[in-house]
């Protein structure tokens, strides 16, 4: 795992970020598509499953994000990816159409982005 140190802590932590929240939507969403005539403690355990692999995955690039990044800075990086998963999650997977509000959470978010990484 050597080849790891030569990829910059940021990197390692939005790679890792990004593959955890995968999982994570695919945990708390999925299950409305999928398992929706199941009862909802199925849907519940099949969603812990997925759920293990978000966090093999959210834990490691917390824990290599925050050598470099404030617990803030994480928690907007995080939020980010959210987002830029999700959007894509809503109108390929689940068939939804895209609306004018994802642009305007995008700007929010943004906008965090700016005050949470800025320099005082």
């Amino acid at each position: 795992m050597t080849f790891l140190k030569e990829i910059p802590v940021l990197w390692q932590t939005v790679f890792l970020l990004s593959a955890s929240n995968v999982f994570m939507t695919f945990a708390w969403y999925a299950h409305l598509k999928n398992l929706n005539d199941r009862p909802w403690w199925i849907a519940a355990l099949i969603s812990w499953g997925i759920a293990l692999f978000e966090y093999l995955l959210q834990v490691p690039a917390n824990r290599i994000g925050h050598q470099e990044l404030s617990l803030a800075q994480l928690k907007i990086l995080q939020e980010v990816i959210t987002l830029v998963i999700f959007v894509p999650f809503v109108i390929f997977y689940m068939r939804q159409p895209l609306k004018l509000d994802y642009l305007w959470a995008g700007l929010c978010i943004l906008g965090a982005v700016y005050f949470i990484f800025r320099n005082p």
